[in-house]
């Protein structure tokens, strides 16, 4: 199985570098696992809708880069949910 032409283990080590610089960039406190999780979830989420315009990224730098942006996003909905 693979996400975004990465393997699992891949996609765990650096869905937490994603989620872990999204946290940073938007000034959240966040563990680990939240980070961990955030990136992952993130880049699945983008690149489902990146999918629906029409756009496909694959490698592990454009699972960072969705990943990233993707946590960032689903911090700033949180942050308008909590509110």
């Amino acid at each position: 199985m693979s996400l975004n032409g990465v393997g699992i283990l891949a996609a765990i080590i650096i869905g937490g570098l994603a989620g872990w610089l999204a946290e940073r960039f938007m000034n959240s406190d966040m563990g680990l696992f939240m980070n961990i999780a955030l990136g992952i979830i993130g880049a699945v989420v983008l690149n489902f809708i990146l999918a629906a315009f029409g756009m496909a990224f694959a490698g592990w730098l454009a699972y960072l880069v969705t990943g990233f942006i993707g946590a960032c996003l689903l911090i700033a909905v949180g942050r308008a949910v909590k509110r």
